[in-house]
């Protein structure tokens, strides 16, 4: 069976995704897959094993530049890409009109479908027309996890039990840096996302003096400003990282002992990574896109920003967790 995902932004949204092939292919012996994806992040999903192809496609930078000659061409350079194929499924994860508009643009196989969901989900992104553009609508609880939502849409379309048990990310760790690292993953596009700069200090220097060399990236101007700031604030054992490409940045983070991070793709990176992981909430989005099912990941936050000492005491429960779990 030749199956196609279709899962095009943003960066948290995607690696939230990733449990799907692991689900698929232990439920549909010798399934085929292939993924479309929005081109920054093609390296980032070509580290996944699992996988046949990635497809790219642009429609950020298109919007642009839309009756351009060179629009033209990489559209349907794309188009033919997704018609190279013929796919027995067709399962868009986004559930949006744009989403919809690339599924409906593979070629099925005799017999293949193409589905998405037939309603939202609270804090989930979710377009209604989406419901007649597509085949296969299946329904979706009110309330539910973005990785489950994302699991059950595959299971649903593809008529395999609901899977249970926590996700199966497909990337693996390297053995931890000595000193043990951790990411502070500061950056985030969302101003409702942040977290004050003092609060990061506090905590920098705290697991400082625990003996942790702490890492902090960036991927604009902004951020490398912000991310100096803090270097500078906590002190001896905080480093700043050059601007690097996501699959460089993932590396680095294979040999991290942990991440502590806002609401931000990075910090689903380091979940995918089965760190310990304490991810920062300053919104009620926890419910739909916090870390679940491990003792050593947790999010603290939600209806207001948590102060420093809370995000510390999370982090020292995550910290311990995963050392009682090595132990056991």
């Amino acid at each position: 069976m030749r199956i196609l995902l279709v899962k095009l932004s943003s960066l948290g949204d995607v690696v939230q995704t990733l449990p799907v092939i692991h689900d698929i292919r232990s439920q549909v012996p010798g399934a085929k897959i292939d993924w479309v994806v929005e081109e920054g992040f093609v390296p980032l999903v070509q580290q996944a094993a699992g996988l046949e192809r990635v497809i790219p496609v642009a429609l950020r930078r298109w919007r642009r530049s839309l009756w351009s000659g060179h629009t033209g061409r990489e559209r349907r350079e794309a188009r033919a890409q997704l018609r190279a194929q013929a796919y027995d499924a067709v399962i868009d994860f986004q559930g949006l009109i744009k989403s919809a508009a690339v599924a409906r643009q593979a070629r099925l196989a005799p017999g293949g479908f193409t589905a998405t969901y037939g309603n939202g989900s609270d804090l989930c992104g979710y377009e209604w027309p989406v419901r007649f553009l597509l085949q296969k609508t299946p329904p979706m609880p009110r309330r539910i996890h973005a990785v489950a939502r994302y699991r059950l849409l595959a299971a649903q379309a593809l008529g395999y039990p609901a899977p249970e048990g926590p996700p199966v990310y497909p990337w693996t760790r390297h053995a931890p840096a000595q000193p043990p690292q951790v990411m502070l993953a500061h950056g985030t596009t969302r101003a409702d996302n942040e977290w004050p700069a003092r609060d990061w200090i506090a905590l920098g220097r705290t697991l400082a003096a625990d003996g942790f060399e702490l890492l902090i990236p960036h991927a604009s101007e902004r951020e490398a400003e912000f991310a100096q700031a803090l270097a500078a604030g906590i002190g001896a054992g905080a480093r700043v990282l050059p601007r690097m490409s996501l699959p460089a940045l993932l590396e680095v983070m294979r040999a991290c002992s942990g991440l502590v991070g806002v609401d931000t793709g990075v910090a689903h990176m380091g979940v995918a990574l089965d760190l310990p992981v304490v991810e920062i909430f300053s919104q009620p989005r926890s419910l739909r896109a916090g870390p679940v099912g491990r003792a050593h990941q947790c999010s603290v936050g939600g209806e207001r920003a948590p102060t420093a000492a809370e995000v510390i005491s999370a982090w020292q429960a995550c910290w311990h967790a995963r050392a009682d779990a090595a132990l056991a």
